[in-house]
């Protein structure tokens, strides 16, 4: 249970990381692709050199699948925050962690005390709370972005956790390298296709998000491998939402309001049922 807590911090981390890109005015989709070619140079080198570079053919079948959805939900999402209000994208991001606890249960077997099903529920009304905005009204196409938004998501993390429940784990950096690499070489093709401008300053800001979401990876794989996804992903979920919410009220000085507080609140006592 002590890694939910190495887990919840480099999330938290990572998202931070993201948005101070974004106010810095890098192109996401150069971020994300930079990101991801960043971490699966990495692993690639280390197997490389150690001489145990080659993955299995599941795990490259099972990376190769979650790379496509990482790298289609990232870019949906940031495309999504171009053109609808930022309350219902980041509401369907967070809320999409219903999808692996319903698959880790329906699917893997995996057992949701009472108390854990209450604590689910809290912790999904926290996120509502805490991630919904007011804002301007959708362009056209807003609720199929938040559907697709929400199933690409959920569908990453499910991916994530098959690596642990098809015996992967002893492969998990395998399996994240090839995520990696695909997720990678589709963004390069997007960035391509639509002729994005590649600055210097978004390719070193990439480069370093890479190195952080190596570690960030790696940790909530390795948690995956001890956890079961019905504890894992809504105490991650909502434990990085709290501090989100935290960071941008006293960090970024944005307000919280009553709602925001009332979910804090809601998520501490989530948090409480659901271990």
């Amino acid at each position: 249970m002590l890694w939910l807590i190495p887990v919840v911090l480099l999330s938290f981390g990572f998202g931070q990381l993201f948005k101070w890109s974004q106010r810095q005015g890098h192109s996401a989709p150069v971020v994300i692709a930079t990101n991801y070619l960043v971490l699966a140079s990495i692993l690639f080198t280390y197997f490389w050199s150690s001489d145990q570079w080659q993955p299995s053919a599941q795990a490259l079948q099972i990376g190769a699948v979650t790379g496509v959805f990482f790298i289609a939900s990232m870019l949906t999402m940031t495309h999504a925050l171009t053109r609808i209000e930022a309350g219902p994208t980041l509401t369907s991001f967070r809320l999409a962690i219903i999808v692996p606890i319903f698959a880790g249960a329906l699917l893997w077997g995996e057992t949701v005390s009472e108390s854990q099903l209450v604590g689910i529920a809290l912790a999904l009304a926290s996120l509502v709370l805490l991630s919904w905005r007011s804002g301007g009204k959708a362009r056209s196409g807003g609720a199929q972005l938040i559907v697709l938004i929400f199933v690409l998501q959920g569908l990453s993390m499910c991916c994530l956790h098959w690596v642990h429940h098809a015996d992967l784990d002893p492969e998990r950096l395998h399996v994240l390298m090839v995520t990696a690499a695909t997720a990678g070489a589709l963004g390069l093709a997007y960035i391509a296709l639509r002729r994005l401008p590649i600055r210097r300053e978004a390719l070193l800001t990439g480069a370093g998000i890479g190195v952080f979401n190596l570690a960030a990876l790696s940790v909530s794989l390795t948690g995956l491998a001890h956890i079961q996804g019905t504890i894992f992903f809504p105490i991650n979920g909502c434990g990085v939402v709290l501090l989100d919410n935290l960071f941008a009220h006293y960090v970024w000085k944005e307000p919280l309001g009553r709602s925001g507080l009332f979910g804090a609140a809601l998520g501490a006592a989530s948090m409480l049922l659901i271990v």
